[in-house]
């Protein structure tokens, strides 16, 4: 099965990642991606989905987490990252080696920590398997199936008879029919 990154949080305050099970009350159900325990999670917890997180590159755009994670597990093969308690330099000289572009003023070392901390726990949960993305799959769809969906767009709809308008309603409310009270002896 595919891991869709969205689906994927990081919440301010608790170790590890999460997975999104259900909307609750007032919350959402996680369920850890280490020991498998679920949890409810109120309204003020602080969640990040980790589609939302990339990394600062030295170019025009940001490199998305799922990028990110993608190379390193190129880069690594089977191979774990290296540990997120390692120095600050020996992060560096990793990342150097997987994104050479990133950002090395504003990709900081606990961020560095993170993004090893968390490729490990997806590593573990054998979920380093992403879904494309909607933008890309439209891309790779070929001309003729864009065209066969065209037509069949065109053809469900179906022509509205003339005069089947409903009438506009403005903001107001109707009023209340008026009801007589009379007193009979």
């Amino acid at each position: 099965m595919k891991t869709d990154l969205t689906k994927i949080l990081s919440v301010g305050g608790h170790p590890g990642l999460y997975r999104y099970l259900a909307q609750s009350n007032g919350g959402v159900v996680v369920e850890s991606m280490t020991d498998k325990t679920r949890k409810w999670m109120g309204p003020s917890a602080r969640m990040t989905s980790l589609s939302d997180i990339s990394v600062y590159t030295t170019m025009e755009d940001e490199l998305k987490l799922q990028d990110v994670f993608t190379k390193m597990k190129d880069f690594l093969k089977d191979d774990p990252a290296p540990d997120p308690k390692s120095t600050a330099e020996e992060m560096a000289g990793f990342f150097d080696k997987v994104i050479p572009q990133y950002d090395k003023d504003r990709f900081y070392s606990s961020h560095m920590k993170k993004v090893l901390d968390w490729y490990n726990i997806m590593k573990a949960a054998n979920a380093l398997d992403f879904e494309k993305p909607e933008e890309e799959e439209k891309e790779e769809s070929s001309p003729v199936q864009e065209s066969h969906e065209k037509h069949t767009a065109k053809s469900a709809k179906s022509p509205k008879p003339a005069g089947s308008k409903a009438p506009k309603t403005t903001g107001a409310k109707a009023p209340k029919p008026v009801m007589k009270h009379t007193t009979q002896k």
